[in-house]
């Protein structure tokens, strides 16, 4: 049993800081319904769901999706915003990512919902959040990441900010922020009864994972700049080398122990004492770049795990993915399909000894529960060929 067993969550969010919230409430048990828009709807389904002949194996791979049922109601219909409401007050969590305004124009927002359902947990995860002079700015990740303070220390001195994939800002600062948030106040409904509104803005997810920096700039110190603090890639024990085979290594020694070991095994014991010697930095950078390019990564690897010294291989995701360490601790598990068999996926990161988490299902395609849903409602099979008739649901 999972540790939200229990918990019903309405999904309406599209993109990705939502379903991968959404997700992870599943894994751990919850029972998420994605609600998703008309396939002629200008709101596009859950990302990586899609209709046409590929639908159905492109569901099976998409884990955002996983662990999830769907419905399609077409939301602009009164007749579908009741089937909604139906759904909603018996929900306890209701989870959506719109720009805000637009719930309130359809009808499903959170005073609307709250009227027939005061414990539910609303939480609406936006760019910018429901207030604030940016509210209303279209943004994505590169947008949030730019505004939380985080683009900018990312990257080398006198180049352009270095761009990562839409980690910080779409899945650490929205999804997991909004993860976090829900169980919190799903936590507080236990004492108080009452339900409450949770106001996600990934731009703020962005600057709060910054909190162990603000303190200094808050205290009056300087931003930290590109490549130009220990933690991102001013020194040579804590940065990133070529190897023989065009790979990379990246190394994190930057306890004194850990140094000791790692100029031991550079050959240069004379380093000992420099580590953080500005003077010296350039000389070592230098021999450190020409001893890890007498080896492959994996060489390197295989020498330095073995000296407690920290390192490790920079992998590509499909490395990361038949990494043993990884297969080791479940971060792939496989789930059956009906129509492709087994299907890999990646495995669920936060592991619960007594009720942990699980993948259970692959994604549904858009309204695949449709019937089963509406029936469950109490809706017979004529008014449900009705409603399907009319573009109210599919």
């Amino acid at each position: 049993m999972g540790p939200l067993e229990g918990i019903k969550v309405l999904d309406l969010s599209r993109l990705a800081p939502g379903p991968f919230c959404s997700m992870l409430l599943g894994d751990m048990g919850a029972d998420v319904l994605l609600v998703e828009a008309p396939a002629d709807g200008k709101l596009a389904p859950a990302l990586g769901g899609g209709r046409g002949p590929d639908a159905e194996r492109m569901a099976a791979y998409n884990a955002l999706s996983r662990n999830k049922r769907s419905i399609v109601l077409n939301l602009r219909e009164q007749d579908a915003r009741e089937i909604f409401y139906k759904l909603a007050a018996t929900a306890d969590v209701v989870l959506e990512g719109f720009r805000p305004g637009v719930v309130k124009r359809l009808g499903v927002d959170y005073d609307t919902v709250k009227q027939r359902n005061p414990r539910i947990v609303y939480c609406s995860l936006s760019g910018y959040g429901q207030t604030g002079p940016y509210s209303q700015l279209v943004g994505h990740d590169i947008n949030y990441i730019s505004v939380g303070g985080a683009l900018g220390m990312i990257g080398w001195p006198d180049t352009p900010p270095a761009i990562p994939m839409n980690i910080i800002a779409d899945f650490a600062g929205g999804g997991l922020h909004a993860a976090y948030g829900i169980l919190a106040a799903l936590f507080a409904r236990e004492r108080t009864g009452k339900g409450q509104y949770v106001d996600i803005a990934m731009s703020d997810g962005v600057l709060y994972l910054l909190a162990s920096l603000t303190g200094g700039v808050l205290a009056g110190g300087s931003s930290p700049g590109r490549g130009a603090t220990v933690l991102n890639g001013s020194v040579p024990h804590y940065n990133v080398y070529q190897c023989k085979d065009g790979g990379w290594i990246s190394l994190g020694s930057l306890e004194p122990h850990f140094f000791v070991n790692l100029c031991k095994v550079m050959g240069r014991e004379d380093f000992i004492p420099h580590q953080y010697d500005a003077s010296k930095r350039q000389e070592i950078f230098g021999h450190f770049r020409a001893q890890f390019m007498t080896k492959t990564r994996d060489e390197w690897f295989e020498i330095l795990k073995q000296t407690d010294i920290c390192a490790a291989p920079v992998y590509s995701l499909e490395e990361s993915l038949n990494d043993p360490h990884n297969r080791a601790r479940d971060m792939v598990v496989e789930v059956e399909h009906p129509a492709f068999g087994r299907i890999p996926q990646v495995g669920v990161g936060t592991k619960l000894s007594e009720t942990p988490g699980s993948v259970r299902s692959t994604a549904p395609t858009p309204g695949q529960h449709t019937d089963d849903v509406l029936t469950s409602l109490g809706y017979d099979a004529a008014t449900i060929s009705s409603l399907r008739a009319r573009g109210v649901v599919q």
